[in-house]
């Protein structure tokens, strides 16, 4: 076992720490370095990993070329973490994996490559549709369409519903018989009717606004008309007809 003094870091440095290739078999307790924020242990031969490891503040923690079999309850507490590396490992559990990772919504850079649940064919897109914050996968970048092709894959009931709202469906021709409108808008001087659904005739809503319309009204008054009782039949009645042109 190595000593507390093996782990003292200079001033300058205080915040990064590496230990590499000395053959450890379990992670010592680094919680007490208050502003750790990166840790490098690889190609060692550490098997587990305990919770009270790192402090909570840490951002990057290197772990590639061990024998860990398992993160499961160790790492979920670091919450700021942004680059985490444990390719070439013997983690097996894929779900359990992605579990512990899911608080961390900093994460962007991630390694998992050379670990056994990595021969599943859908391994990325199902860490992808997990992970939404991942930018660097396996060192590779992620591009839109895998998180498009990750969503339709593991989230089927919500894309089969976006699928049928109108905005999702392919638009439809119109039925047959029927003359497709023109929705575009007639031109300011324009009164003329590009559809054929008018025949070359004038839109009338294109005509009612540019051109001037008459009203013709007439007033009957029946004040001075007489009743049949009072009026002789041969008598014409004086009816006043009054016409009104209004522009």
């Amino acid at each position: 076992m190595l000593s507390d003094q093996k782990f003292e870091m200079k001033r300058d440095d205080e915040s990064r720490l590496h230990i590499a290739r000395r053959r450890l078999c379990f992670v010592p307790d680094l919680s007490k370095f208050s502003m750790l924020r990166c840790v490098c242990l690889n190609e060692n031969k550490i098997r587990e990993i305990c919770r009270t490891s790192f402090n909570c503040c840490l951002t990057e923690l290197c772990l590639p070329n061990n024998h860990i079999s398992s993160i499961s309850g160790a790492l979920r507490h670091l919450s700021c973490l942004r680059v985490l590396l444990l390719h070439n490992n013997q983690i097996k559990c894929l779900d359990e994996t992605v579990a512990e990772l899911r608080n961390m919504q900093d994460l962007y850079t991630l390694s998992l490559y050379l670990n056994p649940f990595t021969q599943d064919p859908q391994y990325r897109l199902y860490v992808l549709h997990h992970l939404t914050s991942l930018q660097l996968l396996d060192r590779k970048e992620v591009k839109p369409g895998e998180r498009r092709q990750a969503f339709k894959t593991f989230n089927t009931e919500r894309q089969r519903v976006l699928d049928s709202i109108a905005f999702g469906r392919r638009a439809l021709p119109p039925p047959a018989g029927r003359k497709e409108i023109n929705k575009n808008p007639p031109s300011q001087h324009g009164t003329r009717c590009t559809n054929s659904l008018y025949n070359g005739t004038e839109r009338p809503s294109a005509i009612r606004p540019t051109q001037n319309s008459i009203v013709q009204v007439r007033v009957m008054n029946w004040s001075g008309t007489g009743m049949a009782q009072w009026n002789p039949v041969k008598s014409k009645p004086a009816i006043d007809i009054r016409t009104v042109k209004t522009r």
